[in-house]
């Protein structure tokens, strides 16, 4: 089966190390975007996948391309165009001291374009899921008007749509948006959205009274209950101990039932920037492979905790990686 993920490309910068900004000399550069980061992962895993949006035309878009070609997506439905690229600088963390991030996306050529320079309908025929997110809306009046002419596309074509809700406060503040109401009109058309709790506490106005699994689940109802869409629900809840060391759990809910993991240790992390993304695409790999709420939920934690080790925005995971995945690591294999 075929997916396509829409979206914006984005470079970003970090200083080397754990470097702060006024300290850096020089930045690494690598490429990323939410979206493509799913779109790389699932290629990984051997899917076909299609990337849908618009880049710059110039060395830079040339760069987020090719970065999109070497993990194995089509880019054929990717449209070029004069402009700015989307940038965002990372001051990585240490110890106690957590990552930051700066964007440096405003006016970028994705950010500005017309839907119809995009051929979402060439990029969906013959799909079976439309991947997306919060994130294209969170950029401005424009960006609502190209997710909903995404999504709208996806109806037209009778393609199911997973939506992330990649919740980006600074973002959203800075225009004078209306988040809830635009992410529950994007939701509505959803058939699968990676969120938890608090995202369908944004989505529904209102608060959940349990703790812990009754919370999720109860949160998890409720979106049901509002989104006859939607069919399945997937979240992570991560307890940081130290900028290196987090314990991650996952979950997956369906209609009539759900599936928890134990909590993992995740140590030594090397990188936490696209980790969420690879969750999404670890669950999307359990979805298009027919598998359980278990399996899809335990796929994800798999994804995600591997996606740690890898520095970059991108998870390059095989298949025989991910299903040779251990919890407790292992020897180097010969």
């Amino acid at each position: 089966m075929t997916v396509t993920c829409f979206g914006e490309l984005l470079l970003r910068l970090t200083p080397p190390g754990s470097q702060l900004m006024v300290q850096a000399g020089s930045l690494d550069m690598v490429v990323g975007g939410a979206e493509a980061n799913v779109a790389a992962a699932l290629a990984a895993l051997g899917h076909d996948v299609r990337f849908a949006g618009l880049v710059t035309d110039n060395p830079l878009g040339d760069r987020a391309v090719a970065a999109l070609r070497s993990a194995g997506v089509d880019t054929r439905h990717l449209a070029r165009a004069a402009g700015r690229m989307g940038l965002y600088f990372m001051e990585a963390g240490a110890g106690p001291r957590p990552s930051a991030i700066t964007y440096d996306r405003a006016g970028s050529a994705f950010a500005l374009s017309d839907p119809a320079a995009i051929d979402f309908t060439g990029a969906l025929s013959g799909t079976s899921l439309l991947h997306t997110g919060g994130i294209t809306p969170a950029l401005g009046p424009n960006g609502v008007i190209l997710a909903r002419a995404a999504q709208a596309a996806a109806a037209a074509a009778g393609v199911p749509v997973c939506f992330d809700g990649n919740y980006r406060a600074q973002l959203w503040d800075s225009w004078a948006s209306d988040p809830r109401t635009i992410l529950h009109e994007l939701v509505s058309g959803a058939t699968i959205l990676i969120g938890n709790h608090r995202d369908i506490s944004l989505l529904l106005g209102r608060t959940f009274s349990g703790d812990g699994p009754d919370r999720r689940r109860e949160a998890a109802e409720a979106a049901f209950a509002a989104f006859p869409n939607l069919r399945l629900i997937a979240s992570t809840a991560r307890h940081l101990v130290t900028s290196d060391h987090h314990r991650i759990t996952a979950r997956v809910d369906a209609r009539d039932g759900a599936y928890q993991t134990d909590e993992i240790d995740v140590t030594g992390i090397v990188e936490r920037i696209g980790t969420g993304d690879a969750f999404a695409a670890g669950v999307l790999h359990g979805w298009l492979n027919g598998g359980d709420v278990r399996t899809m939920a335990e796929t994800g934690l798999a994804l995600t905790a591997l996606k740690h080790t890898i520095p970059g925005d991108m998870c390059l995971i095989g298949r025989a990686a991910l299903d040779g995945f251990s919890a407790h690591g292992g020897d180097v294999r010969r």
